[in-house]
């Protein structure tokens, strides 16, 4: 099986961060649209995949399964073609720190792309989650197992998790789930791309680190069924630090280490009388 060099890998990620910086807002809110609703199919999945295991019998697998079912999520995004805001938090930062793209078109594509990813993430937790009674039935009393999963998953990211934990746990998410996105990029064919990244994905949400537009789809299906006690501010709280902290993931770890590697040119050694030195 063929793949990009790092080298190649780091310069695909370069045009890639231009390409998806150039964008108009039009492309960015359909794209963005588009990679909220993978991610909210595959968080729905996730939780229905998950919810019949009982801890007693699967123990730590539960989140090992979760996080297998999630991957659909990004695979839709990085083989259909969509933006999605995290993987946009290392790609047009790189092609920043090469020069090629100005820190204000890059806001402005994080802007457009997490208005739709936001719209994207909560169109299919209401339609999907909610109305169509695949978790609970509207108006009764009937709930699935899911429902209880659900409502599990939300309360530890918005209601248990203190501040601090939400921002760590982002960073490290940002991390993998970049990663995943960047052997994506060195992979050149579409099983390639499927199998980088599963791993990371799967590691990520074993892990119970926090995604922002997964927490996008969690948050607001979980508040729309009132399973896990999940406020409003809850809410926005673990979105404004699930989002600061997969920034930092992604910026530094990924963008920022990738781009001093093999992205930044080396100064030219010189000798003391200012000749070059070969």
């Amino acid at each position: 099986m063929s793949y990009h060099t790092p080298q190649e890998t780091a310069e695909a990620g370069v045009a890639s961060g231009i390409t998806k910086a150039g964008l108009g807002p039009g492309k960015a809110l359909v794209g963005g649209f588009l990679a909220g609703a993978y991610i909210a199919f595959g968080g729905l999945l996730a939780v229905i995949v998950s919810a019949g295991l009982k801890a007693d019998q699967w123990g730590g697998l539960i989140t090992l399964v979760t996080g297998l079912t999630f991957s659909l999520g990004l695979i839709l995004v990085v083989v259909g073609g969509a933006e999605l805001l995290t993987g946009n938090m290392a790609l047009v930062p790189l092609a920043v720190f090469a020069g090629k793209v100005s820190v204000g078109r890059m806001l402005m594509n994080w802007l457009w792309v997490t208005i739709g990813n936001f719209a994207g993430s909560v169109f299919v937790a209401y339609f999907f989650a909610f109305k169509s009674g695949v978790l609970a039935k509207v108006g009764s009393a009937t709930a699935t197992e899911g429902y209880a999963r659900l409502g599990v998953l939300a309360m530890g990211k918005a209601v248990s998790e203190t501040h601090l934990e939400q921002f760590i746990r982002a960073v490290g998410c940002n991390w993998l789930v970049c990663l995943g996105v960047w052997l994506a990029l060195a992979a050149t064919d579409v099983a390639g791309k499927i199998l980088a990244i599963v791993f990371p994905i799967t590691a990520f949400v074993a892990l119970g680190f926090d995604h922002v537009v997964a927490n996008m789809f969690f948050l607001p299906a979980a508040m729309f069924l009132h399973t896990g006690g999940v406020t409003g501010v809850n809410m926005i709280e673990n979105l404004i630090f699930a989002f600061l902290g997969n920034a930092v993931g992604a910026g530094l770890f990924v963008a920022g280490a990738y781009w001093y590697l093999y992205v930044r040119k080396a100064p030219v050694p010189q000798a003391e009388d200012g000749s070059h030195v070969l």
